[in-house]
């Protein structure tokens, strides 16, 4: 038993030692070992990339080829289609006049052939810059949020570079059937993202209302897209109105979707790990988070998935795009791969029949920016669960509503973070004295302890029978330090989820050289103080009868400290109050068992 223990240990603190060494060599610029020894394939997506005009595989066989004279950014196969080349939809219904070609591109000559431009519209948090080429959002710049990896730069969220593909798409599918004769080339199809649309209204202001309209007329549908900023706040409203230009019934099916590629944002630490990929809300499942391994492998179980209500959005640390639609609509959600390293989530909804002549609006929006509860809670059921606790939210909410409070209260979030930590500590005191009078006793016997294992050596049976014996006489439960412990896990790892997810950490001063709560320490002060109250804290505890375990528990303060030089200083903040608290606990419950005085004075008389 005591063999396999050293062996743990030692896994442990070679492991410890190897990550850190990794952390160090990506501080400095080198190659990570620890990267390129566990690259996913979600990473590098095995199999050959597409040639232009070809969607992949996984992609539904109603995707759009490129077209040559049309804008075409790396996400433009990205169309999803509206029936299968069986005849069937998505969702295994029939498609009364929908069938592949309701992805096909525009005719030549028409849209497909016009100019394209990127033009802008912002307000004071948020700067868009959207494409005509389909009227996509290429590039969302949240201008209250500063990047952490480009000094002087603003967070860019959505964006279409070298390297990283990041867009908000929308269109229309479900283009009546051509006739057989038809060349495919010149097949009529409805405005998609692929479509290019023209400018009706430059960006205009009115009060605290800026808004943007483009136009685009294929298929015999003509869309005017009306895009509306609020002062203040990160949601885009899109208005579509829609005129059947045509001689023949319409029934245009809407999708709005996100297109990201799995690359982690910049920045993201080794030492701990957060989400990043699609996000599902429906009525029925709920919150659900689909990676992109399980896109890639088409394991995601979302692609027949119908509800009325629901969104769908993609999240990484600190920030979210979801497209929230409205009203209640049946509407079918989907997630797919689109390219190599390149992936999809939406839905589509069927719009009601247009009449020759005739024309309806639809209306979504979509927000662009922080994880902040207060504001996310405000926009749809269910996206302030984005601010991923995962299951330990039921626990984590209430913790942040204290911890929001408490900002309320002293208005900074440094001081917040010592008061919530004090708080949950003292609510944990009763526990953590039960924790620390047994550990105070195990202490008091270690000399037997150790006379114990010097008598009987190598004899394993007799040393354990013994060690019982002693425990038995002198009232000791082994596991009663523990058991404490354990019961408050939760509480303390869902603290350390709030203050990891928070927004509001980002660009939150302390004190002194404290500018970023979100931000390691820049002089490393807060990893050395947390070291030396560990190293104090050890020696507090009994010491372990083994010699290795004693060994180990004296370097664990230095390998936790060299860690947490990579952590947020607000994290490393948490655990130095937690440290500081629990010294004083221990040493006040300690001097109270030895029945010597505190602050000087003696105890109480017991009797």
């Amino acid at each position: 038993m005591m063999q396999s223990q050293r062996t743990i240990l030692w896994v442990v603190f070679s492991m410890s030692l190897l990550f850190l060494w990794d952390a160090w060599q990506k501080s400095e610029g080198k190659q990570s070992l620890l990267g390129g020894l566990f690259k996913t394939e979600m990473s590098q997506p095995a199999g050959p990339k597409p040639a232009p005009g070809k969607s992949d595989a996984s992609v539904p066989s109603a995707t759009m080829p490129a077209v040559p004279g049309a804008n075409a950014p790396t996400a433009g196969t990205g169309v999803p289609g509206a029936a299968g080349t069986n005849g069937a939809t998505a969702n295994g219904a029939t498609a009364s006049g929908a069938t592949a070609s309701g992805a096909a591109p525009g005719t030549p000559g028409a849209a497909s052939q016009a100019a394209t431009a990127v033009v802008s519209l912002a307000n004071d948090v948020l700067k868009l810059s959207i494409d005509t080429g389909g009227g996509q959002v290429k590039r969302a710049e949240l201008l209250k949020h500063r990047d952490l990896e480009k000094k002087g730069s603003n967070v860019v969220l959505l964006e279409e570079v070298t390297g990283s593909t990041y867009l908000a798409q929308s269109g229309f599918i479900g283009a009546p059937v051509a006739a057989a004769s038809v060349p495919a080339e010149a097949e009529q199809t409805f405005p998609t993202h692929r479509t290019a649309y023209a400018v009706a209204q430059e960006a205009k202001t009115d009060g605290d209302t800026t808004t943007l309209k483009l136009t685009a007329e294929s298929g015999g549908l003509k869309v005017l897209r009306t895009y509306t900023l609020t002062k203040g706040s990160y949601l885009v409203t899109f208005k579509d109105e829609l005129t059947n230009t045509g001689a023949a019934a319409l029934k245009p099916i809407q999708y709005l979707q996100l297109v990201r590629d799995s690359n982690k944002p910049p920045g993201e630490s080794q030492f701990y790990s957060t989400f990043t990929g699609p996000v599902v809300y429906t009525d029925e499942k709920k919150f659900e988070k689909i990676d992109f391994k399980d896109i890639e492998k088409q394991k995601a179980d979302l692609h027949n998935k119908a509800s009325s209500e629901g969104w769908v959005g993609m999240i990484q640390h600190y920030f979210v795009s979801a497209w929230v639609p409205e009203g209640k609509v049946a509407r079918e959600f989907y997630t797919r791969k689109v390219d190599t390293n390149l992936f999809a989530v939406g839905f589509k909804q069927p719009l009601a029949d247009l009449a020759p002549g005739a024309s309806l609006a639809t209306t979504a929006k979509l927000y662009i920016g922080p994880q902040d509860q207060s504001i996310l809670e405000k926009v749809a059921p269910g996206l302030d669960l984005t601010v991923d606790y995962g299951w330990l939210t039921p626990v984590a909410k209430p913790i942040y509503w204290l911890l929001d409070y408490l900002y309320k209260v002293v208005l900074n979030w440094g001081w917040a973070i010592v008061l919530l930590t004090i708080v949950i500590k003292t609510l944990f005191f009763p526990l953590q004295a039960a924790s620390y009078r047994s550990m105070a006793r195990m202490k008091a016997v270690t000399p037997r302890m150790t006379a114990i294992r010097e008598r009987y050596g190598s004899d394993r049976v007799k040393m354990n029978q013994a060690m019982m014996e002693l425990y038995k006489t002198e009232k000791i439960n082994p596991i009663g330090g523990c058991l404490p412990i354990v019961v408050q896990i939760p509480v303390f790892i869902a603290l350390y989820w709030v203050l990891l997810a928070s927004v509001e950490m980002r660009n939150a001063p302390w004190i002194g050289w404290i500018k970023d709560l979100a931000a390691p320490d820049p002089l490393y002060l807060l990893p050395l103080i947390m070291a030396g109250t560990m190293f104090i804290q050890v020696k507090l505890n009994p010491k372990p009868p083994d010699p290795v375990q004693a060994k180990v528990m004296m370097f664990m303060p230095l390998m936790f400290s060299v860690m947490f030089f990579f952590f947020p200083a607000g994290l490393v903040l948490y655990w130095l109050v937690n440290n500081l608290y629990s010294i004083a606990q221990q040493w006040v419950i300690t001097r109270k068992m030895e029945g010597k005085p505190i602050f000087g004075r003696a105890p109480p008389d017991k009797a």
